[in-house]
């Protein structure tokens, strides 16, 4: 995988992509529905966090073993010192994700990973100081950010459910 820094974004794409993203996509939209299966952020009438895990979906630790190998990479520490935690965001038509930001423990670093973007299904909005910056995914691709940094996702236009992973990596505590 090749990282592009552009700090205080970074992103890559997970070279896979084409096998994991099908296998994420029908372990989400086969059990996202089960009154076990953890969920938060209820706005607008839909849970905007989803937590499914990896012993369910087991395609998901391709995603964890990425997310620690680039963010070890942009914190510059040692990969065995981070975890990461993660949950799914399913945007139908009309959708969008209020502003917010994620910083209310311990992280360090903040990311999405994209599963299925339709075309003009939203886009990532980063509020950094003086400046917004509008991030178009792509299925396969991940975007690192600062957890302080407020964002939100732009409104689904399209006729199909966008679906990503949120993302937070902080210190794997002893």
């Amino acid at each position: 995988m090749h990282l592009i820094k552009h700090p205080p974004l970074f992103s890559a794409y997970l070279a896979n992509f084409e096998q994991v993203n099908p296998a994420l996509s029908v372990g989400y939209f086969s059990c996202a529905n089960d009154e076990h299966i953890k969920r938060s952020h209820f706005f607008e009438g839909r849970y905007e966090n989803v937590y499914i895990t990896e012993e369910i979906i087991p395609e998901l630790g391709a995603i964890q073993n990425a997310v620690i190998e680039c963010a070890a990479d942009i914190l510059e520490l040692d990969k065995y010192c981070l975890k990461s935690g993660f949950w799914f965001n399913a945007m139908e038509p009309g959708h969008t994700t209020s502003v917010h930001s994620h910083d209310d423990d311990d992280e360090l670093l903040s990311a999405v990973y994209y599963i299925s973007v339709p075309e003009d299904s939203g886009n990532l909005v980063l509020h950094h100081k003086h400046f917004t910056t509008r991030v178009t995914p792509a299925a396969g691709m991940f975007v690192f950010f600062p957890p302080d940094i407020s964002h939100e996702v732009s409104r689904n236009n399209s006729k199909h459910t966008r679906l990503s992973l949120g993302i937070n990596i902080g210190p794997k505590h002893t």
